[in-house]
Order: C-alpha cells, then sequence, then structure tokens
C-alpha cells in the first residue's frame, strides 16, 4: 500500500491533473483505488477494503506522506466515504480540514433536524394546553416523558407532577369507564379493556356500519399504503386504531354525560366542563387497581370505584425468595409454606420472574421464623431436611432468601439482569439466607427443638405441651410433621 501510494503520489507531482494508477498489484484494482477530485484537490476515492485494510492505510498515510491527508465524509446519499487527499503545504492541509469539519457539522445537524420528528409534536402537544386523552395510559406517559423530556424521576409523586408541568390537562378513559355511573350501569359487568369499551359503546363505527345519522360524524383519516392496510375494525394494538377507538370511547361517553361539542359553547372547553372536570389528571395505575393518582397534587387515594384486588403491601411482613427450580408455581410455593405455617400464614405470593417471588406473611414474626428455618434446614442436612414440606423450595440447592430492604438492595444495584437471580449473582452475594441475628432466639422453637429419648417432641420453654392437632381434614400441622420425622429418625438410629 506504500508503494502503491508513492506512485500516486509521484504522479500527482509530475502531472497534478492527471494520476497514474498501476494495474500490476492484483490486489488493489482500480475500482477500489479510483482518483478522483476532492474540494478542487486531488484524492483517492477508497471502495471496497475491509475496516482492517482501511486503518492500515490510515496508518500509512499518517507515518510516510506529510502531503497527503485521510479524510473521512459524508456523502449525499448519508453513506460514509474514505478518501486520501493531496495537499501541497501547511495552511492547505489546515484548511482542508476545517473543511471537512464543516461539512461534518453541517452534515451531523441536518440528520439531527430530520431525526427530531415527533419531538415537534410532543412540543406542540405540551403548549397548546389541549386536553390528553389516553387509556390506561400512565405507561404511555411514562415512555414519553422517558424519550422526549428526559429520565424517569425516582418516585410516582415525582413523575405525575412533572407529567403535570407538561401536560396540565390528561383524561383517562380507562378511570372515566370505572367511576362514572352512569356508563357504569350501561357496561355492567363487561371488561373496560379498550377494545371492548369500544365495541359496546361504538358499535356503529367498530362494525363498519353505515349509518345516515346525524348523531355521527364523518371523516377523512389519512395514512399511507401501509398503514392502511391495517387500518380496519380487527386491528387493536396498532398505535393509529388505538388512539382512534381511545377517541371513540370518549367522544361517546362525553355525549352519555351530556356533553354538548357545539363549537363556541361553553361546554366546548372540555379541561373547564363541569361534567367531566372531576375526571381530569386522574390517571390508574394498572398495577394495583384499588387506586388512583391525582396529577395536580401528585398523591395516590383508595378509590371506592375500583376492588381491591391485592391486599395492601406491608414490607415488615414480605420475604424474598430466588434461585428456586423454575418449575415451581405461585401455588406450590403457598403450599409448602403453610403446611409449615398453617392456612393463614400467606396472604400473597408474587412472582418477580420464574425462579424469583415475594412472599407477604399475615405476620412479620413470621418472616424472621422461615428464614430461621430455611438456614437450619440447610445446615442440617438429615432426614427431617429431606422430608420436610420446604424440600419442594429448597430442592436444587440454589435457593437464597432474604427481608424486603435486600430486594431493595439487590434492585438498586448498578447492573441490569433480565432474571433476579443473575442481578443478586452481579452484586457477588454468596450467602442462600440472610437471617437477623436478633431474631434468632425468638426463633429457636421452630427449627431447633430438642427431642426426647423416644424421639418424640420435647415440651415449650413455658412448661406447655405442644398441642398437635390438625389444621383442616386433609392437612397435618407442623408440629405433626416435625415429631414424626424425628420418631423415625430415632427409630432408623436404634435399628442401626
Amino acid at each position: 500500500m506504500k508503494n502503491k501510494l508513492h506512485k500516486w503520489h509521484d504522479s500527482i507531482l509530475r502531472s497534478p491533473d492527471k494520476a497514474y494508477i498501476d494495474k500490476e498489484d492484483a490486489g488493489i484494482n482500480n475500482a477500489q483505488f479510483q482518483t478522483v477530485f476532492f474540494k478542487m484537490r486531488p484524492a483517492i476515492m477508497l471502495n471496497g477494503f475491509t475496516s482492517h485494510q482501511l486503518k492500515l492505510i490510515q496508518l500509512v498515510v499518517k507515518k510516510h506522506f506529510n502531503d497527503l491527508m485521510y479524510v473521512r465524509v459524508v456523502d449525499e446519499d448519508n453513506s460514509w466515504q474514505r478518501r486520501v487527499v493531496y495537499v501541497d503545504t501547511n495552511e492547505d492541509k489546515a484548511l482542508l480540514m476545517k473543511d471537512v469539519l464543516e461539512d461534518l457539522r453541517k452534515n451531523a445537524e441536518k440528520r439531527i433536524k430530520s431525526s427530531v420528528g415527533f419531538r415537534h409534536v410532543v412540543d406542540l402537544l405540551a403548549s397548546a394546553g389541549k386536553l390528553i386523552v389516553g387509556h390506561n395510559c400512565l405507561l404511555d406517559l411514562a415512555h414519553i416523558y422517558n424519550k422526549f423530556f428526559g429520565p424517569l424521576p425516582s418516585s410516582l409523586t415525582e413523575f405525575v407532577q412533572a407529567v403535570h408541568e407538561k401536560f396540565p390537562h390528561i383524561v383517562d378513559t380507562k378511570h372515566l369507564l370505572n367511576s362514572n355511573q352512569t356508563i357504569q350501569s350501561l357496561m355492567k359487568k363487561n371488561r373496560k379493556s379498550l377494545s371492548s369499551a369500544f365495541s359496546l359503546l361504538c358499535p356503529n363505527v367498530s362494525s363498519n356500519f353505515q349509518t345516515t345519522s346525524k348523531s355521527y360524524l364523518r371523516f377523512e383519516v389519512q395514512t399511507d399504503e401501509i398503514s392502511s392496510s391495517c387500518f380496519n375494525s380487527g386491528a387493536k394494538h396498532e398505535a393509529g386504531y388505538d388512539a382512534f377507538m381511545t377517541g371513540c370511547v370518549f367522544a361517546r361517553a362525553c355525549s352519555l354525560m351530556g356533553v354538548k361539542f357545539d363549537v363556541g359553547s361553553p361546554s366546548f372547553d372540555l379541561p373547564r366542563n363541569a361534567k367531566i372536570n372531576k375526571y381530569i389528571n386522574v390517571l390508574y395505575p394498572s398495577w394495583n387497581s384499588g387506586t388512583v393518582v391525582h396529577l395536580d397534587t401528585g398523591t395516590e387515594f383508595l378509590d371506592p370505584n375500583y376492588k381491591h384486588r391485592y391486599p395492601p403491601v406491608i414490607y415488615a411482613n414480605t420475604t424474598l425468595i430466588w434461585g428456586f427450580l423454575p418449575k415451581l408455581k405461585p401455588k406450590d410455593l403457598k403450599e409448602c409454606i403453610i403446611k409449615v405455617f398453617g392456612l393463614d400464614s400467606v396472604k400473597s405470593v408474587f412472582f418477580i420472574d420464574r425462579t424469583s417471588a415475594l412472599i407477604q406473611f399475615g405476620k412479620e414474626e413470621f418472616v424472621h421464623k422461615f428464614l430461621a428455618l430455611k438456614n437450619s434446614l440447610e445446615d442440617n442436612h438429615d432426614l427431617v431436611s429431606v422430608l420436610h414440606p420446604l424440600s419442594k423450595l429448597l430442592e436444587g440447592g440454589n435457593t437464597r432468601a432474604a427481608d424486603y430492604d435486600t430486594y431493595r438492595d439487590i434492585c438498586a444495584g448498578s447492573a441490569s439482569k433480565v432474571l433476579f437471580a443473575d442481578q443478586a449473582d452481579s452484586l457477588g452475594i454468596t450467602w442462600k439466607t440472610k437471617v437477623c441475628a436478633a431474631r434468632m432466639q425468638d426463633t429457636e422453637d421452630v427449627c431447633c427443638r430438642e427431642t426426647t429419648e423416644d424421639g418424640s417432641l420435647a415440651k415449650h420453654s413455658n412448661g406447655k405441651k405442644n398441642d398437635f392437632k390438625r389444621q383442616s381434614k386433609h392437612q397435618s400441622s407442623y408440629e405433626e410433621i416435625i415429631g414424626s420425622l424425628f420418631s423415625s429418625k430415632t427409630l432408623l438410629e436404634r435399628a442401626s
């Protein structure tokens, strides 16, 4: 390559308006090594070279040629081109570098302007102060904020207040359908999903039924050829059609509430319309159907119109478990735990992913008893551990457990893994059970009972005998199971 550049360089010095190309080098042909003019200077356009070869050419030019420059430019179709350009003086080299940098800057500005696109729409919506309508739109707003305004705030309160500053008037049709008594009586027990509400409230539109009624307006929708093929009554989850359905549902809901859309009438100012004002700036967070969020205050309230599907979250009563086998289902976890602690011991089981879950107990003491019991079973490796109800959870030997504070700490780690177990491993966690030392004494009676000579359970420290009562017709209590296991263990030891 150095020899090739030397021959071309010498030909330029002999005749600046011509460039000599040697065909002897079979590895580099004229198509790869083409002479052109760049900004009124002789140059070589480099075509068909690998990135490694281009790097070598750049190094050769820099080391062996003071009057040649290797430059990268963007051509008309926005693709990168590499050239070796002849410059006769240092001043000419500096001038060429200035021109190349200016071209790159202009091209970057052009590409940025062409890529901004929807940002102009978002800015227009934010500045217009119009009513923004969405259906179950909290996550949509989160995406818009994250993509066009900045990183998401660390709390829900900060987020809704930041959104309220950008969009002062938002109505969520999901909340509207659940809160308005007139619409509720019409929908009865039908689902409140967007497609269901659209089919029920707007049957003439959703079925493409042609009507001459004056209560419906005809309008043209501009779409490209690809989009128009998807714009039909069955295209739910297409962004444009979802927005169309949301608008129809909102318009129909307003009609049912007696809102008039006559231009110039007082009711046409929708953000200040008394009939829908109480539904504005109230969002429905889908992760907990019992509450709504007020954007203007940033507060979250229980709403009597929503069913409370989940019990209130009590972090002190919550245990984190991860690393168990993926075959386990929520009901499997719950069953093996209630066999030990009772039917009412577990309030809810929430799966984070297929190998990790959060378990909320009925009482805080169950958290510490569970962690201490798990720790004891894994330390002993005896018959009791093998036949214990929790053995299904501990199968595989990789099950780890801790309190809710540990869950917060792991989530706050800098890594971002798909599985929670991988997230925990990235923090270098090696222990299997995180047990609070101060609670160990309180839980000794659960996991460290002594046995009498014949293998039966000893009395409690308060002198009362254990009460072996069945919790249900088909279920043994924790004491019965442990007692029978200890008895079996003693018999086996005597037999041996």
